[in-house]
């Protein structure tokens, strides 16, 4: 019944032959590019616990009098949405689970992604031809990012409604159009009665849309243009070597999605997260002692705090403190984060195709900047619990800030020369990194000593897997475009001897790319190995 199923399909779309090439795709196996499968597959559970949510939740901010299950906020004037979060935290079933889920797997699909982004940058796969895909991930992070935020506003708890009350304030701090944006999309003065519903559409409807086309097109531009991979003894510029899609990658990525649900439920079932009902509802003139926001707005969080109180008045204007840290440093770093790929290219003035990684140490100038970057956002971070600093060491809360501000500057700068140092003394030795094979200390009867080599451990030794070529069995079609060879070794038709941009012309089955070499024939049809790890020209589609 499958096969029929397929054949009515194939015979309608003609599926066969892309869809044979899809099986065939090839993942390097590295462990560096499950980070972002992480961010993938977490954003699958937001998708699946946010529909969960969406049918409980009540985005409205008129009040009511609670008579829910919790009783210490029987009988308070609440908000609906407030009221709401109440009840799928204690009356429906299962409900506390999908709400910490979702908000676990917020912090994770957020946090991964800037894991995946520094790999990334360090290794320096932005560069030709993947500036596009560069652009694209960036603005799923500040997509994610404002969507984070906009989440965990909607249940209109004492600490989401003081980070809207911050917000109100960022968008009046913008110089001349500031006030009218911000009653534009409040409805009117703060708090108003518009802003949970229309966080509500933005959070579940318009930028999830927005985000799952990123994601489709980050996806498809990955199939595309094709793996990175770290410079070995056989890869290439113009091979990838790794695992076919089907059934090697499909098995370890189905796996690795269960893991990540499990591990997000088991986080949410043993670790409590965004508890509203201590905080209670939002009452304007109401502020909470040590709370910050999710960890991805600890740094502007901590920006406004450590800035100085300076303003700006000119003109029969001001621009206001607030601007600075909330509007032009955002700004600025995501500005630079989308334009990198091209400030490199323009400073290093290399504009060539890129299909080998950089290792972090080789470009010790990227990495130093990177790291000193970082670590700026990181003080930022840490200034983000100024409050609880203070409180805790006993000091004064304004030695707190003004150590704060110096260490913006002065960490950055102690970085980028210690970083650099690193990379140039790890460069001088062309076994750094790897793992050291043991050796044990012996003493003689005489009292001197010796060495012998300790036995062999898990990792000492990494088995070299000898890459084959794919596809060679695959028989001369007409309308199949990519690597025609028989299943003899050699070349047929017009897919690479005439040179004419098909895969076995710019190297086909050799899979060096490299025109005119054969290589050992394949196993042909049932007996040819769908598992193990292959190696395939760069240009195969």
């Amino acid at each position: 019944m499958i096969d029929a199923l397929f054949n009515w399909l194939d015979d309608r779309l003609g599926i066969s032959g892309s869809g044979r090439k899809m099986l065939n795709k090839i993942f390097p196996d590295h462990w560096s590019f499950l980070i972002g499968e992480i961010a993938l597959y977490s954003f699958i559970v937001l998708l699946g616990t946010g529909v969960f949510l969406t049918l409980y939740f009540v985005p409205s901010s008129k009040d009511v009098i609670y008579e829910g299950s919790y009783a210490p906020l029987r009988g308070q004037p609440v908000s609906e949405a407030f009221a709401s979060t109440l009840n799928l935290s204690f009356a429906v079933r299962g409900g506390l689970l999908m709400r910490q889920m979702h908000h676990w797997a917020a912090n994770i699909f957020v946090g991964s992604i800037v894991v995946h982004m520094l790999r990334v940058f360090f290794t320096g796969a932005f560069r030709r031809p993947r500036e596009l895909n560069w652009i694209v991930g960036s603005t799923l992070l500040i997509l994610a990012i404002f969507n984070g935020f906009l989440g965990y506003s909607l249940p209109d708890d004492l600490v989401s409604g003081t980070g809207i009350r911050i917000s109100f304030s960022i968008v009046e701090s913008i110089p001349l159009i500031g006030s009218y944006m911000a009653f534009f999309l409040f409805g009117g003065n703060f708090p108003g009665n518009s802003i949970i519903p229309r966080f509500f559409i933005l959070h579940v409807l318009i930028l999830p849309a927005i985000m799952v086309g990123l994601l489709s097109a980050h996806l498809g531009l990955l199939v595309r243009q094709k793996h990175t991979q770290f410079p070995g003894r056989d890869n290439t510029p113009r091979n990838v070597v790794g695992a076919p899609l089907w059934p090697t990658f499909v098995a370890k990525t189905t796996g690795f999605l269960l893991l990540i649900v499990a591990v997000t439920a088991g986080l949410s079932a043993l670790f409590q997260i965004n508890p509203v009902w201590l905080y209670g509802p939002y009452v304007p003139y109401k502020v909470s002692y040590a709370v910050q926001p999710d960890w991805y707005m600890g740094w502007l969080d901590g920006a406004l705090r450590i800035m100085p109180s300076w303003e700006i008045v000119g003109f029969g204007h001001m621009i206001p403190n607030v601007f600075f840290p909330a509007i032009l440093l955002p700004g600025i770093t995501f500005g630079v984060l989308q334009l990198w790929p091209f400030i490199e290219a323009r400073l290093t003035h290399d504009y060539a195709d890129h299909q080998i990684l950089d290792r972090p140490r080789d470009r010790p100038k990227r990495t130093a900047f990177g790291a000193a970057v970082f670590s700026f956002y990181f003080v930022l971070f840490g200034a983000s619990a100024t409050d609880v600093l203070a409180n805790y060491l006993s000091i004064s809360l304004n030695v707190v800030l003004t150590s704060f501000r110096f260490l913006a500057i002065i960490v950055p700068l102690i970085v980028f020369p210690v970083t650099y140092r690193i990379c140039k003394e790890m460069q001088a030795v062309p076994t750094a990194g790897q793992r050291k094979r043991a050796n044990i200390v012996m003493r003689s009867a005489e009292g001197g000593y010796t060495t012998v080599p300790a036995e062999e451990r898990p990792g000492d030794a990494v088995p070299r897997i000898v890459p084959m070529p794919l596809d060679e069995d695959i028989e001369f079609v007409p309308e199949m475009a990519g690597v025609l060879v028989g299943s003899d070794g050699t070349v047929v038709g017009d897919g690479g001897a005439a040179g004419n941009g098909g895969a076995a012309g710019n190297g086909g089955a050799t899979g060096d790319g490299a025109p005119g070499e054969s290589s050992p024939p394949a196993p042909t049809g049932d007996d040819r190995p769908r598992g193990g790890v292959f190696k395939v020209p760069r240009v195969y589609r």
